[in-house]
């Protein structure tokens, strides 16, 4: 018998304000695009994807994770396109230092763990379509704002309705003198 097991990766999961937003922009995409709106409890930023893990190493990944510095950050979300091989519409942001430097943290923090984060490079995107059947590539005026105050620990399951998020624990960017 093998050990349970799930898919994990660290996100940034929207506030709902911030979701609401996302998920009328995903329907105003799925439309132009003749997609699918990613549902709205499933939208999300990944930061770094692990991939499939043992139950048993999440205790020490939150740990890690509570270790990570970093202060919170206004991410401007303003350019909205599609990858046509994958058919998926996306949101993206055009200036993403802060995420860079977090995604950043989160690897060294991982690398303590043995854990390697896939080195390509990073593109960060909330999905907002899926199924697309048409291009889309604009600006977006003004800007989706989100106020990124936490990221999360996300476990994914598979279900045959799809694909479901469970957070497992959610981590606050303070500053590193500013924790207990």
């Amino acid at each position: 018998m093998t050990a349970p097991s799930s898919r994990l990766f660290f996100a940034l999961w929207p506030d709902a304000a911030t979701r609401r937003t996302l998920d009328s922009l995903a329907r105003e995409v799925a439309v132009e695009t003749g997609g699918r709106a990613v549902a709205a409890d499933n939208l999300h930023l990944t930061l770094a994807f692990l991939g499939e893990r043992p139950a048993a190493i999440v205790p020490e990944l939150c740990a890690s994770a509570a270790a990570i510095d970093g202060l919170p950050f206004r991410l401007s979300l303003d350019d909205v396109g599609c990858w046509r091989k994958a058919d998926i519409a996306w949101l993206a942001a055009r200036r993403a230092a802060q995420l860079q430097e977090l995604r950043q943290h989160a690897t060294k923090a991982l690398a303590t763990l043995q854990i390697v984060i896939d080195e390509r490079r990073f593109l960060p995107h909330v999905t907002l379509a899926r199924r697309t059947e048409s291009v889309i590539a604009r600006q977006l005026t003004p800007p989706i704002e989100w106020q990124v105050g936490s990221f999360a620990l996300v476990a994914s399951t598979l279900d045959p309705r799809g694909v479901r998020y469970e957070v497992l624990r959610n981590f606050a960017l303070t500053a590193s003198d500013d924790r207990p």
